[in-house]
């Protein structure tokens, strides 16, 4: 049995959004070095602000300027900081109230080590040197009493929340790393291709054989353990004509993509089609794999020269 493949993965995309009136206060005052928070309707300021009453959902618009300064509510150390975060050395994860705010905002903590914090810890903002209106204008806390503090610390005077050149956007990039393993099947289905080969998995039922394996039969719901070879040639079922040129990939427009029967498959997988002018390409058509130097898969798929398949031959696999 082979091996059981695993690797790396990332997905990640920038995320843009458009602020509103309570936000866009909130990131162009962090820029200017003013923290800002919302009034609610039972007299409570909430920081960071929302836009919306959480106990009666009425649209709120009083903003509040607090101090820099306030007061650790509960922590958590992290001895191991990942990518991206506040601090590239050990720190402490912490919600600070701060004075004049009645909710806690979370944020980094930076300290020596877990014995330098503690609930009820009074703690103030460390500004950014470069602040462009985004929540990481606040580096992060420190003590209060700290020996040497920032010269970031400076509290700036009373504002009503009305800034020019406010932030109207911001762009946040979403990113998610994670180890995938296709599992037994499908780890089998990539090693065949690897040599160049094309392996199914036998339903002990329906007989169908599913390219790429699934380890189970979708129909029968019944495991495939029964590893059988296909192709490589196979037979067009349907198709599309391409028109639109995709970013990073290096194909002239307009090129078709197939859905491709593989002799002795129970099911069509998709694949390009090359090698005749796309206006040629019909159902029925008789195709093999294209392989590339170093390529995992097929580059694409060309007419064998072989007449085109009857539609009976493949009219199950539409």
């Amino acid at each position: 049995m082979p091996d059981v493949l695993k690797a790396p993965l990332v997905l990640e995309f920038p995320f843009t959004r458009s602020l509103g009136p309570v936000q866009s206060a909130f990131l162009t005052g962090l820029r200017e070095r003013v923290v800002l928070g919302v009034r609610t309707g039972d007299d409570r300021v909430l920081v960071p602000p929302v836009e919306y009453d959480p106990v009666t959902a009425g649209e709120i618009r009083d903003l509040v300027q607090v101090e820099p300064t306030g007061t650790v509510t509960t922590w958590a150390w992290n001895p191991e900081p990942r990518r991206d975060q506040p601090l590239g050395t050990p720190f402490a994860w912490v919600l600070v109230r701060l004075d004049g705010a009645d909710t806690a905002l979370l944020h980094a903590l930076d300290v020596t080590g877990p014995e330098s914090v503690h609930t009820g810890q009074r703690v103030r903002v460390r500004w950014a040197e470069d602040r462009t209106g985004a929540i990481t204008d606040i580096a992060c806390f420190e003590p209060a009493d700290s020996d040497d503090p920032s010269d970031n610390t400076v509290t700036a005077p009373d504002h009503d929340g009305v800034f020019a050149d406010p932030v109207t956007g911001i762009v946040a990039p979403a990113r998610l790393d994670y180890v995938y393993s296709p599992g037994r099947a499908q780890s089998a289905y990539l090693q065949g291709l690897s040599e160049r080969r094309t392996v199914g998995e036998r339903c002990p039922s329906c007989a169908k054989v599913y390219v790429p394996p699934r380890g189970a039969c979708p129909t029968c719901g019944l495991a495939t353990t029964e590893r059988v070879e296909v192709g490589p040639a196979g037979t067009v079922t349907t198709y599309c004509i391409v028109n639109i040129k995709a970013k990073n990939l290096d194909i002239e427009v307009p090129y078709v993509y197939a859905h491709i029967a593989l002799d002795g498959a129970g099911l069509a997988l998709h694949g390009r089609i090359g090698g005749i002018p796309y206006d040629q390409v019909r159902m029925g058509l008789r195709v093999e794999p294209v392989w590339t130097e170093n390529s995992r898969f097929p580059d694409h798929y060309r007419p064998t020269g072989e007449p085109d398949a009857d539609y009976d031959a493949y009219k199950e696999l539409l």
